[in-house]
């Protein structure tokens, strides 16, 4: 279904078209007419199918036709920093042509400029639970005008312990409002929330949320742990990546890394726990506008960036969570684009890779047409593991008796005969 079909507002239409999109996505063309309608909503979708357009263009459409032009009528919940500005971005962008203004709000920074940005009544908000929680108990802020909520990624927020926060958020919001929540996965304590907070929702699933999107090409190097700076900057160099991000396990390998792509030549930078926010805005923003070329990331990076033509991503450790290698993936082959995906994979994270293939139900092409293929594959700790159990079924039969062997002795064949010593009489 093409936008224009859609019943969106021509300032809206013409902002979309100029970011390039034609024809919505399955998530979008669902949500967008039942948001409208002022239904409640369940979605789930892969990772870069376009969810954050599909629940921010109703929304602004909504608000532009209201003519509220200083009521903050619009909450917006993310897990985290990054999520939280990527989605103010993206509404952002596709009000520019209307009066609907935005703000975003999070922790680690000071809260300054953020209640600045709040005295001018923005309509939408986007935050993270903590620091809106902050600024309402400080009186800096208030949600009796709410009528639209949303809360992104509730499972993450559950995985960081956000819930009661969200609990308590959703507490202060009136009750005749639209819900709309956004989950991969439904534990228990988010449908607890569904009940609650949400009236008779429509439950949107286009497609498996632990599965990754068409457009993006996926292989895996086998390769030694060693060898692994080597094959990086092997891969960088023979496929002349213009722009990547680059996945590490931990902030100290993403460092090294990144030491090592500068030392090569290459423009890069880092993103991680341990950098300041304005840092890592600041990062982002090079690799947006092309002033870097690779940017070497922990986990923090694989949910929430959408960055316009990211050619490749790389994980050059790969993940034991197969969700999180969903995501990581998705930061390319976005919005119908096509993309790439390389991962390295030593012996070790043999392991990983399984789980991820069963849980994706898909296998992964493996590259071989390289100089640091892991040609003899030593064994893992999880397949030694494995035979070792193997052979000790085959000592008993079913009944768990032993199935006859005869134990060794554990005297040598010539070794000595041991006689009971003989007692004399009446001693």
């Amino acid at each position: 279904m093409l936008f224009n079909e859609l019943n969106l507002v021509e300032p809206l239409l013409e902002a979309i078209k100029k970011k390039g999109y034609i024809e919505a996505t399955p998530i979008q063309e669902q949500a967008i007419p039942l948001i409208m309608d002022g239904r409640d909503i369940i979605g789930s979708s892969q990772t870069g199918t376009g969810k954050t357009a599909a629940f921010a263009l109703p929304i602004l459409q909504k608000i532009a036709l209201d003519g509220k032009s200083k009521d903050l009528t619009a909450l917006i919940l993310a897990p985290t920093r990054e999520l939280a500005l990527q989605i103010e971005e993206s509404v952002h962008s596709y009000g520019k042509n209307t009066r609907v203004t935005s703000a975003v709000i999070f922790g680690g920074v000071s809260p300054i400029k953020q209640i600045h940005k709040l005295k001018t009544g923005p309509n939408i908000i986007v935050a993270t639970p903590g620091r809106l929680l902050d600024l309402i108990s400080k009186g800096y802020l208030n949600l009796e005008l709410v009528d639209q909520l949303v809360i992104d990624e509730a499972d993450r927020m559950l995985d960081m312990g956000m819930i009661h926060e969200v609990r308590k958020i959703i507490s202060k919001l009136p009750e005749e409002r639209q819900t709309m929540l956004f989950s991969a996965t439904m534990p228990d304590e988010i449908k607890d929330l569904v009940k609650t907070a949400l009236i008779d929702p429509v439950d949107i699933s286009v497609s498996p949320t632990s599965s990754t999107v068409d457009t993006v090409n996926q292989s895996i190097y086998l390769v030694d742990k060693g060898d692994k700076p080597a094959l990086l900057l092997h891969v960088l160099k023979k496929q002349k990546i213009s722009s990547a991000i680059i996945f590490a396990r931990t902030k100290f390998r993403a460092n090294d890394i990144n030491e090592m792509l500068l030392e090569a030549g290459y423009k890069s930078d880092v993103i991680h726990g341990e950098r300041s926010q304005s840092a890592r805005q600041r990062t982002i923003r090079d690799l947006k506008n092309g002033n870097i070329q690779f940017l070497v990331a922990t986990d923090l990076a694989s949910r929430g960036l959408d960055i316009d033509d990211l050619s490749h991503v790389i994980n050059y450790d790969l993940t034991s969570i197969p969700e999180t290698y969903v995501h990581r993936i998705g930061r390319t082959g976005r919005a119908g684009s096509e993309g790439i995906s390389i991962s390295f994979c030593d012996v070790e994270e043999k392991r990983f890779l399984r789980t991820i293939q069963k849980t994706i139900d898909k296998t992964i092409y493996v590259e071989k047409d390289h100089p640091y293929h892991l040609r003899d594959e030593k064994p893992s700790f999880s397949d030694l593991q494995a035979a070792r159990e193997e052979r000790n079924k085959k000592k008993y039969d079913f009944k768990g008796t032993s199935t006859g062997r005869k134990k060794p002795s554990r005297r040598g064949k010539k070794g000595p005969s041991r006689k009971p010593k003989s007692f004399k009489k009446g001693s």
